[in-house]
């Protein structure tokens, strides 16, 4: 019998948000020959144990009853704001067999690693903000950066730095509008920094301000590296791919969705720092991936894919940016490996279908020991 796998996301009056992506993931799942479709928490009817679920057509979306789902795949990019109050209540319920544990944001994520020793070296100082320690860590750092807990693709983040006779700021708000100023007094700084978190703020969201990294492998312009790590169809982690991200000049972040390009790892980073201290480089982005992922599932439970946000410094140094439970992949379509584009829709359904052939072998399992 056909596995069903419901794809647990937002859906609005507007539909869907990452339409692309989640179109490919439902055809890789029926390529994989289980029943796969989308729903929103408004979509599930618990007592009739039926699911409104969405799939693909030609141009739109097909919507229609479906069954229980046999596990659920929980992609909802969840932000505390009122049209998605649904979400946490009803992520709280035991309906479903999840591939995949709830997170938590960005800071507190910091704060788990930060408490680990061997993984506390790779990540840059991070507090969260306050006029004491927007002093404390200018004081420290030329560059420092403001961040949302829940931000994603470069949004609602400001970069802050350090002058001879002010601070230099430069940011990308959530509308990706550019913003580029320059201020003389540490008042007037955190009086703008106040603003803008009042402004760009999603709901009661906090903000946390983070060391600065020297990331200008190419002048004037930010570079970092992307690495997706993602459990294949044994269960096991596996790095699915690794590439740069280059940001326009004098931009805030290095982002594809603000203007960011693509840029092979190995080709890049071997013409910058030489092909020895490139492989080690790549090396250790790969290890300290994959010992951070089992840290994190050791915290907070079964996780399923990260998207790694490394900064690679002009010394070589790597560091720990941020770590992303529901990825975009888009960096492998950029760089042309169509392959590996594929490979990273497709994990996720493999994995789900491996969780529920485990759950078979362990049912068949129980029930010889109560037969014998």
């Amino acid at each position: 019998m056909r596995k069903r796998i419901g794809i647990l996301t937002y859906r609005g009056d507007t539909g869907f948000t990452e339409p692309g992506f989640l179109r490919r993931l439902v055809k890789e799942g029926q390529e994989l020959g289980a029943e796969v479709f989308l729903f929103g928490p408004q979509d599930v009817r618990f007592s009739e144990r039926r699911i409104r679920g969405y799939v693909p057509k030609e141009s739109g979306w097909k919507s229609g009853w479906h069954g229980w789902p046999d596990i659920v795949i929980d992609r909802y990019r969840y932000y505390p704001i009122p049209k998605h109050s649904l979400y946490p209540p009803f992520r709280q319920q035991k309906w479903f067999r999840y591939a995949n544990s709830r997170f938590t944001n960005k800071f507190r994520v910091h704060q788990v690693l930060a408490q680990d020793p061997e993984l506390a070296r790779w990540l840059p100082q991070t507090l969260l903000y306050s006029r004491e320690n927007l002093t404390l860590l200018l004081q420290q750092h030329r560059l420092l950066y403001l961040k949302p807990t829940n931000g994603s693709g470069g949004r609602s983040i400001l970069r802050v730095e350090r002058t001879a006779d002010g601070y230099r700021l430069h940011g990308r708000t959530k509308l990706q509008a550019k913003s580029s100023e320059k201020l003389y007094t540490t008042k007037a700084l955190s009086k703008r920094m106040e603003d803008w978190m009042e402004r760009e703020k999603n709901g009661n969201e906090q903000f946390f301000l983070q060391q600065g990294l020297a990331l200008e492998l190419i002048p004037e312009r930010i570079v970092d590296a992307r690495l997706l790590a993602q459990k294949d169809g044994s269960g096991a982690w596996r790095l699915t791919g690794m590439g740069l991200r280059v940001g326009p000049p004098r931009s805030s972040t290095s982002n594809l969705h603000g203007g960011g390009t693509a840029l092979p790892a190995g080709t890049f980073l071997t013409q910058r720092f030489g092909e020895e201290e490139a492989a080690r480089i790549i090396l250790e982005c790969k290890e300290l991936a994959l010992k951070t992922v089992r840290r994190i599932e050791e915290h907070f439970g079964q996780m399923m894919e990260f998207g790694f946000d490394l900064g690679i410094d002009v010394a070589g140094r790597i560091w720990i940016i941020e770590m992303n439970p529901k990825p975009g992949r888009d960096i492998f379509r950029q760089l042309g490996q169509r392959e590996r584009f594929r490979l990273a829709v497709r994990r996720p359904i493999e994995y789900a279908l491996y969780l529920l052939e485990q759950d078979e072998q362990e049912k068949a399992k129980t029930n010889w020991w109560r037969k014998a």
